[in-house]
């Protein structure tokens, strides 16, 4: 179920390319898409590419709660950078989750493609370890381990907002193509318990391989 790639900007080539194909072959594609350092290399090569996103829908994992759109931190300003301001994507076809996107993307017909990162305890988007299969898109409280990890990129732990909205689990699970992706030797452990182990509350990501049309991406360096 997990394909190795030999580094990093083999693998986000290869990401990039199958996304900047989904779009080309489907032209009004609703796309789920991650932050993250993982999928930088995939949005700068996603860029490269001579795509026509103007009826593209965009629809993000998560966000914070309590900081502006316009934060350094936020991740409207993370896309804005890597992504959004690099393509011709119409503003109201961007979605950030809050309590009315499971509403609109049933009345849409769900996600085509989802891209994923992974977190070191096997959480995706915001869904941390004990999240339930069939949660919805939903508020939720960061755990510490997540404040703690988010910190390095605010001036301090008091800073990381304590709060966020995130899909949840049957959201996500509901796309119809998922793409997950990991780097880094840290990562492998958890990639392979995801993957190759239990299912289990305990490790979000498992609840993945029930999926009928899942790829999962890993590359060591």
């Amino acid at each position: 179920m997990i394909t190795l790639f030999e580094n990093y900007n083999q693998m986000s080539e290869y990401v990039a390319s199958i996304v900047a194909e989904e779009i080309t072959n489907n032209p009004n594609l609703r796309l789920g898409l991650p932050t993250g350092s993982t999928p930088i290399g995939m949005y700068k090569n996603l860029i490269q590419f001579d795509l026509d996103w103007s009826n593209v829908k965009t629809y993000n994992l998560d966000e914070y709660e309590g900081i502006g759109e316009n934060h350094p931190q936020s991740y409207h300003t993370f896309m804005n950078k890597n992504l959004f301001l690099h393509v011709n994507l119409k503003k109201e076809f961007i979605h950030f989750p809050d309590k009315n996107l499971d509403t609109h993307l049933k009345q849409v017909g769900g996600l085509d493609l989802l891209i994923l990162g992974i977190g070191h305890n096997g959480h995706i988007a915001f869904n941390e370890p004990g999240s339930s299969p069939t949660s919805a898109t939903r508020r939720v409280k960061l755990t510490k381990e997540t404040i703690i990890a988010n910190s390095r990129f605010f001036g301090s732990e008091d800073e990381v907002p304590k709060w966020a909205f995130t899909m949840g689990l049957k959201t996500i699970r509901e796309s119809k193509r998922i793409i997950l992706i990991a780097n880094g030797q840290d990562k492998w452990d958890i990639v392979n318990n995801c993957f190759n182990g239990d299912v289990t509350k305990d490790r979000p990501a498992s609840v993945l391989q029930m999926h009928p049309n899942i790829e999962v991406f890993y590359a060591p360096q």
